[in-house]
């Protein structure tokens, strides 16, 4: 009877985690490639997504940028051969990046030397130790 954890169970026994790893840096070596055969503008938009048997497929920020890699494919698939990387097939495939919407600006706020002046007096009156002096105390020390 053989005791197993459930991590290994999952992982196939530490070989799937092997074979991912090695995929992964598969990958990575295969973006560096890609970066070093195209041109600036397009490789900062271009990432390796995945390599599927001998079909590699790269992500792209953009439509336009999609058109026009996927005419490039048939160069980038002589240049991968001659770097020693046998490829089938590119497939390029449109990424749209996650859409964060902009922070809103922060409001100023304004406090009046009256109101600074009372809350400084109502603190004043409170206990030293209380919470809400020692915070009345702070805001009228950053406001003013």
């Amino acid at each position: 009877m053989s005791s197993t954890s459930p991590i290994d169970n999952f992982l196939g026994s530490g070989d799937a985690l092997s074979r991912l790893q090695a995929h992964a840096g598969r990958l990575m070596r295969l973006q560096r490639q890609l970066e070093a055969l195209l041109p600036d503008y397009m490789a900062a938009a271009c990432k390796v997504a995945n390599l599927k048997g001998e079909d590699l497929v790269i992500h792209v920020e953009s439509a336009g940028l999609a058109v026009k890699l996927r005419q490039a494919v048939p160069s980038l698939l002589a240049d991968f051969a001659r770097a020693g990387v046998i490829l089938r097939d590119i497939k390029v495939k449109v990424a749209v990046p996650e859409y964060r919407p902009p922070a809103p600006p922060v409001q100023e706020r304004h406090v009046s030397e009256s109101t600074r002046s009372g809350l400084g007096t109502l603190a004043a009156s409170l206990p030293a130790d209380s919470p809400l002096a020692r915070a009345l105390k702070r805001f009228v020390k950053s406001a003013g």
